[in-house]
């Protein structure tokens, strides 16, 4: 929550400023970890923070908070050498974002007071999850910061890489799909009235599907308006409850649904799985921490089977017949887990799935966007088609009449 406080400076100067605090006494703390003697405290209520000149926090609000961005900042000062505080000190005096200061300002704090790198994370959850507090963790028992931050962006980008693809190929569909419904729309509920009022007047029998799309462009042009509203309404609901959905982890199972997508949407799972896993494992994290850190990323399925994996290896099963038991594995990702194994190469070796899947999921949605893109035009175009032969056929049959 924001606090706006004003508070006296050491120069005995009255200011004002609004800290990102937990509760009043939070706020009070952090401003006088500033030097300034707090004389009010209050909840800031419709207030935006101003616009970044760059930095992680490039945002206007408080919520818009890019650890990608933060981390490879961060990794670039720790490669040029500097210390961890020096480096979010570098950070601090370029961020102009009150939000993102007071962030950086509660890690130099816990720095300043001696706590470790991973507690001083872990102490904003919103912020850092916890897949990123335990990779500092592991870091800090290896002192190798720097490369644990690398493997993380090196996850990130091939999540986003997937999840980009995937974003890419449905937005020309998207765009395919609106603007056939909206000329399609406007044929129905503007042209159609408009012939339909030249055929009525003209006393001839129309075609028996003339007469549909005539009966039903009358009607639309009688009711356009709360046609109109019906379908904003409708896209409403639907974009509520798509987004309801995807807040629940419901998309892999809407689109199991559909026939041929299971197997793909379990394809990217494991694939999610096996890269999560890897990157921990790499990171120097036990299979059963790495396991227990990642179960709450994953859908309500492969949480429970994975749960049941951990379970089955803290017994002493070895993780390749953990996951075979439980489904987590295909042919080829079990004979690479074995291999890993043997040579005690897990972390790499469920990377390595993770990358052949990645390219599987790459070649689909290529081999898909190519079938599903022409179909669609040609579904657009057949409906477009078939609405203007429908309102020309009555012109048609006239001709003939008159010859």
């Amino acid at each position: 929550m924001r606090y706006e406080v004003r508070a006296l400076s050491p120069d005995h100067l009255m200011t004002q400023l609004i800290l990102d605090a937990q509760d009043e006494d939070d706020a009070r703390r952090q401003a006088a970890m500033r030097g300034l003697a707090v004389a009010e405290v209050w909840p800031a209520k419709g207030l935006r923070m101003p616009g970044t000149l760059g930095g992680p926090f490039g945002g206007a609000t408080a919520r818009q908070w890019s650890l990608v961005l933060f981390s490879q900042e961060l990794l670039a000062l720790l490669r040029a050498g500097l210390s961890i505080v020096e480096g979010l000190e570098a950070l601090l005096e370029k961020e102009a974002n009150e939000t993102a200061r007071t962030i950086l300002q509660r890690l130099l704090a816990g720095l300043r007071d001696g706590k470790r790198l991973s507690v001083v994370l872990a102490e904003q959850p919103a912020h850092f999850p916890p897949l990123y507090v335990g990779i500092v963790r592991a870091a800090e028992g290896t002192s190798d910061l720097p490369r644990s931050l690398a493997r993380y962006l090196d996850y990130r980008q091939r999540v986003d890489g997937v999840r980009g693809k995937v974003v890419s190929a449905a937005i020309y569909p998207c765009i395919l799909a609106l603007v056939g419904g909206a000329v399609s729309f406007f044929l129905v509920g503007y042209v159609v009235p408009s012939f339909a009022q030249i055929y009525q007047g003209t006393g001839r029998s129309l075609p028996f599907l003339s007469r549909l799309l005539m009966d039903w462009g009358r009607f639309a042009g009688a009711h356009s308006a709360p046609l109109a509203a019906g379908i904003v309404a409708l896209a409403a609901v639907v974009a509520l409850g798509a987004r309801h959905v995807v807040r629940r982890g419901g998309v892999g199972r809407l689109l199991a649904v559909i026939p041929g997508m299971a197997a793909r949407v379990r394809i990217y799972e494991l694939s999610r799985l096996y890269l999560t896993m890897g990157m921990l494992l790499e990171g120097g994290i036990t299979v059963v921490a790495a396991m227990t850190s990642i179960q709450g990323m994953m859908s309500a399925d492969v949480a429970a089977r994975l749960r049941l994996s951990r379970e089955a290896v803290q017994a002493g099963t070895p993780l390749s017949d953990a996951f075979e038991a439980q489904g987590l594995a295909t042919p080829i990702s079990l004979r690479m887990l074995r291999v890993g194994e043997r040579s005690g190469e897990l972390g790499a070796m469920l990377t390595r799935s993770a990358e052949f899947y990645d390219g599987e999921i790459g070649r689909w949605i290529d081999r898909f966007t190519r079938v599903f893109e022409p179909l669609l035009m040609a579904a657009i175009g057949i409906i477009v088609g078939a609405i203007v032969v429908l309102l020309y056929m009555p012109i048609f049959d006239l001709a003939d009449s008159l010859q």
